[in-house]
């Protein structure tokens, strides 16, 4: 039999969100069925351990679900110099967005497409404010153009990288919360001088 207590108790352990800003508890006056005494040899009940964890991970998570998500679409987009056939807009604003035109387009004029991986590491949000109407994150990552190459469609050969330019920098990317669009990349920042 489900009595009101059970339902309050599921309810609780279904909203642990609720729980860490409301809490769950009841008024004497909604139990049902005799009350009981605790001795004093009984244990407490363990402490939840949903109220230690952070409030903000699930949208930390969707932040950086939109970040890899145009990461990845942007290197689909360099690979080919053109970002036809790629979800961009799904992930980018259109400022962001034409800043990723911009370098397509230069790609394109020199005859350069992107061999190897654009990788990355050490992403996380090191800035979520949820408070603004139009709720702000900040992005870091480090850029790793170890496996990454520029490749000369008309000369057919590589073109190296700048020996002053390292392998390895911190770039910063700018997310806000959309109400249509959810997280959505507004801009980055490739700190090139940063070594990572």
């Amino acid at each position: 039999m489900v009595t009101a207590r059970s339902k309050r108790a599921a309810l609780c352990a279904a909203l642990p969100l609720a729980l860490a800003l409301t809490g769950c508890g009841g008024g004497d006056g909604d139990a049902k069925g005799p009350a009981t005494t605790v001795s004093d040899t009984t244990t407490p009940a363990p402490t939840p351990a949903t109220s230690s964890a952070d409030p903000q991970a699930a949208e930390k998570k969707a932040v950086l679900a939109s970040f890899e998500g145009m990461w990845a679409e942007q290197g689909k987009a360099n690979a080919k110099a053109d970002s036809k056939g790629t979800a961009l807009r799904k992930y980018t604003t259109l400022d962001a967005l034409s800043k990723i035109e911009n370098n397509l387009a230069r790609m394109r004029e020199a005859g350069i497409v992107i061999r190897g991986e654009l990788g990355n590491s050490g992403t996380e949000v090191t800035m979520l404010d949820l408070t603004p109407k139009t709720p702000k994150a900040v992005v870091t990552t480090c850029v790793d153009l170890s496996t990454y190459e520029r490749y000369d469609t008309r000369a057919k050969k590589v073109i190296p990288l700048p020996a002053t330019q390292p392998v390895r920098y911190l770039m910063t990317v700018s997310v806000e919360k959309w109400p249509t669009g959810g997280w959505i990349v507004t801009d980055m920042q490739q700190e090139g001088a940063r070594p990572c």
